[in-house]
């Protein structure tokens, strides 16, 4: 079970790195043009509920860079940047939420004005036929109802918390997780009767779990921002990642996923 103050803990067992590994092919309309140089290797952070998504995007890049190389860190927003406090090397950090990217700011870890590219909001994930019944948010702290959130340091936390006082409805968690990811893998195994994730988490997970609607009233909608590191090796390339992911292909791929216009 992880603790608020795990931070240093969970670096190594949330992240996860995916190299991300498309084919070269014809760029059509809306996706990014094809580079002349002789490409190099990138390397992403970003929150781990960008995961299908940020992969979709690399492969695309790569296709249209011919010899780049992405890689791409998803973890909690939170363990990512004490990462790259800790001098982790990096060329692009995207974060789920502006107050996990004013931290990087605030420690001159980020070069230029951070951008927003898409927003999100929460669920609840339950397993598949919803066992214990859960049908709203305030049922989460029924007896009984074995319940894991993401920790408050982490985006999904703090809009789980924020959610938590629009409804007065104060929650016990079995766990907290340090990241969304974790949240839903310890309700697609059974550990857990819901957990709070992103509604792209929800749509993400097709038939492994069904989601119960949070209402817009007493929902959080978090924006997520990206920008280019200061310590990039590869500056140019990371602008050419970021202006892609921004970009109405970029978008398109976003929406998809479910996620919202910023």
């Amino acid at each position: 079970m992880s603790t608020r103050g795990a931070v240093a803990a969970a670096i190594a067992a949330v992240s996860v790195v995916a190299l991300a590994t498309g084919c070269a092919g014809s760029a059509g309309a809306g996706e990014p043009q094809r580079s002349g140089s002789a490409g190099g290797q990138l390397t992403v952070f970003a929150a781990s509920s960008l995961t299908r998504t940020f992969t979709e995007l690399s492969r695309q890049f790569e296709a249209a860079h011919p010899g780049t190389v992405v890689r791409v860190n998803f973890g909690g927003s939170a363990d990512l940047v004490a990462q790259l406090q800790q001098g982790a090397p990096a060329d692009v950090f995207a974060a789920a939420d502006a107050a996990t990217m004013a931290k990087a700011v605030d420690d001159r870890l980020i070069a230029g004005q951070p951008k927003d590219f898409a927003s999100n909001s929460m669920a609840i994930a339950v397993p598949p036929g919803n066992p214990a019944g859960v049908r709203s948010f305030a049922a989460l702290a029924d007896p009984g109802v074995t319940v894991v959130v993401c920790a408050v340091q982490v985006p999904c936390g703090a809009a789980t918390a924020a959610i938590e006082r629009r409804t007065g409805v104060t929650l016990t968690p079995a766990s907290e997780e340090n990241a969304v990811a974790d949240v839903l893998g310890k309700v697609t195994s059974g550990q857990a009767d819901a957990g709070v994730v992103y509604t792209t988490d929800v749509r993400g997970a097709g038939e492994a779990v069904e989601g119960i609607d949070i209402p817009g009233q007493d929902n959080t909608r978090t924006t997520y921002p990206i920008a280019l590191l200061s310590g990039a090796a590869n500056p140019s390339l990371a602008g050419q990642f970021e202006q892609f992911v921004l970009s109405p292909t970029g978008q398109q791929v976003l929406a998809d996923a479910g996620f919202g216009a910023p």
